[in-house]
C-alpha cells in the first residue's frame, strides 16, 4: 500500500517511538531484522534549519587496436594479462598519506587473508564545474582516458578477494551523480530529470548518503534476467557500492574493498542490488569479515542503511521503497555470489552476446571487445578543475518523516 503523506505546518513531528542514535536508530539491531511494519504510515515535514554541524556538508574536497578478435584461448590469456597490467608491486605508505592519486600507489596489507597488489594509478579528469549540467568526471589509468564501466578490472588481487571501487557520491553529499552508461568512456555525471540537476534530499537525521556511494566495474545488472529470488529483472547499471569506512572518498577515486554482505532494494520493480564494503585500508578492515561484523562494530549502521533507501524517495512524492528478503541483509558469500553473476552478465554485454542498447561499449583496453578503441582519437576534453558552482540552499532542508524508524 503507497504510503500516506501530507507537509505538516510546523516543523516539530515525532519520528517514531523508536530511541534514535546517532544514525537515527536503536544500536542493539541484528543484520537478520531489518525489516519495517508493512503496515507503518510515513507523514512528512520540512525544516529549512541548518543542520547541525555533526551532519553539515564535508567539502570536497596510439596503434588503432579497433575489431580485435581474437580466439577464446587468446581472451583468456589477455584476460589474465590485463588484470596482471593493473598490478604493480610498489611500497607500502601509512593510512595518513593517503589520497585519491597516491593510494593507489600502494602495496594494500594483508587483512586476514585479503592481500593485494593495487593497480597502476587511476586519477579523476575533470570537466567543468561540479553542480552543473555540463561537469563530467573521466577517469585516466597512468594519463590515458578509460572507462570506469569497462576498462578498471573488478577484481584487484589475483585471489579475487579484494575488488575495485568506482566512487561516484562521497558520503553526507547531495548530488546524484553516477556513471553515465551512454557517453563515450562512461564518464561520472550528476543525474537530470526534466533537465534539472538531480539531489537527494535530507530525510531527518541523514544528511545526503550515509556512505561513499559508488559501483563495481565490469559488472552489469541485465535488465533482461529475472533473479530467481528477488522475482525481478535488474536495473540496467553497474552493481551499486556501498563502502563503509571512516574517510570520506573524492567523485573518480578508485578504491580496493572487501565485500562484507548486500540488500537486495526492489526500486521501481527492479532488482538494485546494494553490495555492502570497506575499504581495505580503514582501520576497522581486519575486524569485518562479514555482515554480522558490522553490526557488531558499527551497530545501527545497516538499520540506517535500510531506512535511507526506503524513504530516501518520499520527499520527492514517491511511495516506500520495498526490498526483498523482507530488508534482510544477506551474508559476504551471498553477496560474492551476486557479484560474481553482475560480471558474468557484463562479459556477455561487452562481448556482444547479450544486446547493448543504449549503452556505450567503448573502452581503452578490454581485448576480446569489438569496441576497443585508441583512446588517442576519442576527443575526450582536457580536465580543467574548475571550482564547483553553488548549490541552492533549499538542498539543505530538513524533510521529517513520521513512522520511518516505527
Amino acid at each position: 500500500m503507497v504510503p500516506l503523506m501530507r507537509m505538516h505546518a510546523t516543523p516539530s513531528v515525532i519520528l517514531s517511538p523508536v530511541r534514535h542514535s546517532l544514525f537515527g536508530l536503536r544500536r542493539n539491531v541484528s543484520a537478520s531484522t531489518l525489516a519495517h511494519p508493512r503496515k507503518s504510515r510515513a507523514f512528512l515535514t520540512t525544516s529549512s534549519s541548518t543542520p547541525p554541524d555533526c551532519l553539515a556538508r564535508v567539502p570536497q574536497g596510439p596503434t588503432n587496436v579497433n575489431k580485435i578478435r581474437p580466439s577464446p584461448t587468446t581472451q583468456a590469456q589477455a584476460r589474465s594479462h590485463q588484470l596482471s597490467t593493473h598490478l604493480s608491486p610498489v611500497l607500502s605508505s601509512s593510512l595518513q598519506s593517503r589520497s585519491s592519486t597516491t593510494m593507489a600507489q600502494q602495496t594494500l596489507p594483508t587483512r586476514g587473508g585479503f592481500e593485494a597488489k593495487a593497480p597502476s594509478v587511476y586519477t579523476p579528469r575533470k570537466v567543468g564545474a561540479a553542480h552543473t549540467l555540463e561537469y563530467r568526471v573521466f577517469i585516466e589509468k597512468d594519463g590515458v582516458p578509460v572507462s570506469p564501466f569497462h576498462d578498471i578490472p573488478l577484481y584487484a588481487n589475483e585471489q579475487q578477494t579484494i575488488l575495485n571501487m568506482v566512487v561516484e557520491i562521497p558520503r553526507w553529499t547531495n548530488a546524484k551523480q553516477e556513471i553515465s552508461k551512454e557517453d563515450t568512456l562512461n564518464p561520472i555525471k550528476q543525474d537530470t530529470k526534466k533537465g534539472k540537476l538531480r539531489f537527494v534530499r535530507n530525510c531527518f537525521p541523514h544528511k545526503g548518503y550515509l556512505w561513499n556511494y559508488g559501483a563495481f566495474p565490469q559488472t552489469w545488472e541485465d535488465p533482461n534476467a529475472t533473479h530467481p529470488e528477488t522475482k525481478a529483472k535488474g536495473d540496467n547499471d553497474p552493481l551499486d557500492v556501498c563502502e563503509i569506512g571512516e574517510l570520506v572518498a573524492k567523485p573518480g577515486e578508485v578504491k580496493q574493498v572487501k565485500v562484507l554482505g548486500t540488500m537486495a532494494l526492489l526500486d521501481e520493480g527492479e532488482t538494485d542490488w546494494k553490495i555492502i564494503v570497506i575499504d581495505v585500508n580503514d582501520p576497522l578492515a581486519p575486524k569485518l569479515n562479514d555482515i554480522e561484523d558490522v553490526e557488531r562494530h558499527l551497530p545501527g549502521l545497516l538499520r540506517a542503511t535500510n531506512e535511507w533507501f526506503r524513504i530516501y524517495k518520499i520527499p520527492d512524492g514517491k511511495p516506500e521503497n520495498q526490498f526483498a528478503f523482507s530488508g534482510e541483509c544477506k551474508n559476504r558469500k551471498y553477496a560474492m555470489d551476486v557479484v560474481r553473476e553482475c560480471a558474468e552478465a557484463w562479459e556477455k554485454l561487452i562481448t556482444g552476446k547479450t544486446p547493448k542498447g543504449e549503452i556505450s561499449l567503448a573502452n581503452t583496453t578490454v581485448p576480446h571487445s569489438n569496441d576497443r578503441t585508441d583512446a588517442t582519437k576519442l576527443n575526450i576534453p582536457k580536465g580543467d578543475n574548475q571550482p564547483p558552482a553553488p548549490i541552492d540552499p533549499s538542498i539543505d532542508k530538513w524533510f521529517y518523516i513520521s513512522g520511518a524508524s516505527a
